[in-house]
């Protein structure tokens, strides 16, 4: 799926989204206030989709004007999703406040940052979360759009791949960086909170090649060192890929399934240097003060979810497990100089 909106000058919207099925009409919702409004179809044939390969027909342009919405021009909201999909392609609210920017938060953990994309959803026009999880045609029409001056986007993206996607002179990037035991730990946890998905035959889809790594957590003792020693001698490649130095993979590789070598760990620390603000979970109050010192919003900091005492535990055990020192090995190292770097700025 494609998607881009030319205008929308109040009275009439224009926009185009091309469908992953390329021989089906695009379709979209019109919603207001949280409700069905109207679903449109695509009423323009454009040549050019079809000359590009995108579409059979070219029939992808919608003209929303008061016919297919009654009021539209004096709507200050609505939202526009794919019918498919329900991809959001276009939201209109007022513009009074609203920050005239571009913001990309790397998610470097498992868990998505919720507090933080709370606080960021409502100073933006558009937001996208999980965009890691987006196929990559739905990646770049949201990040290319030209007609969007203010987006909040955040995901686990594999920042090699996508890079030359958000330049610095269009979106301020931010990471805020997770301690890597406790980030193991994190993931174990995840791994395990899965494996009655992982034994359902109508659900594991969902967790693909984890479905194995879910199953093979849930049957180890995380409290006991000798059960977890047997863990990393057994581990399954899915879930040794999952554990692996997890944020050198994210900035030091272009695809989900690359080896890791010790070069890209040398890639990811450069990489890393590049993203705008880099914080610490450590130092969770600088980080984001200075994200809403640098975007202008004047906001209270919300406070972040509580690292439960369960995973604070595990991540102590494993410090002493040699295997997970040899794992850890490259993200240990940037995770430590970030934290020093924040250290010297805000440990006074």
């Amino acid at each position: 799926m494609r998607f881009f909106v030319d205008f929308d000058s109040g009275d009439m919207i224009r926009c185009w989204v091309v469908p992953d099925n390329p021989v089906a009409v695009s379709r979209i919702v019109v919603k207001v206030d949280g409700c069905r409004e109207a679903e449109l179809s695509a009423s323009i044939v454009d040549d050019t989709f079809r000359s590009l390969g995108w579409h059979s027909t070219g029939q992808c342009t919608f003209v929303i004007t008061e016919m297919e919405v009654p009021g539209l021009a004096r709507m200050p909201r609505l939202e526009i999703y794919d019918a498919d999909t329900n991809v959001l392609v276009h939201r209109r609210c007022p513009q009074d406040g609203l920050v005239q920017g571009r913001l990309l938060l790397i998610n470097a953990s498992i868990n998505p940052e919720n507090a933080l994309q709370g606080l960021f959803f409502r100073h933006f026009q558009q937001s996208y979360f999980g965009i890691g999880k987006m196929s990559e045609e739905v990646l770049k029409s949201a990040l290319e759009t030209q007609s969007l001056t203010s987006a909040f986007l955040s995901g686990a993206l594999t920042i090699p791949r996508f890079e030359h996607l958000f330049p610095p002179e269009k979106y301020l990037t931010t990471v805020l960086v997770h301690d890597p035991h406790v980030e193991m730990a994190t993931r174990l946890f995840w791994l395990r909170e899965r494996a009655e998905i992982a034994a359902d035959p109508a659900r594991n889809w969902r967790l693909g090649k984890l479905a194995e790594a879910a199953t093979f957590a849930a049957e180890y003792d995380f409290e006991d060192p000798k059960s977890l020693k047997r863990l990393f001698r057994m581990l399954p490649e899915p879930a040794y890929h999952l554990l692996y130095n997890p944020l050198t993979r994210q900035f030091g590789t272009r695809l989900p399934d690359d080896r890791l070598h010790p070069g890209n760990s040398i890639v990811a620390i450069e990489i890393l240097a590049r993203v705008g603000i880099v914080g610490h979970r450590d130092y969770y109050d600088a980080f984001v003060s200075t994200v809403l010192d640098r975007l202008g919003i004047a906001d209270a900091i919300p406070r972040p979810e509580p690292i439960p005492a369960e995973v604070a535990a595990l991540a102590q055990r494993l410090k002493g497990i040699r295997a997970v020192a040899d794992m850890l090995v490259f993200d240990v190292a940037m995770a430590d100089a970030v934290r020093s770097s924040v250290a010297k700025s805000w440990g006074g």
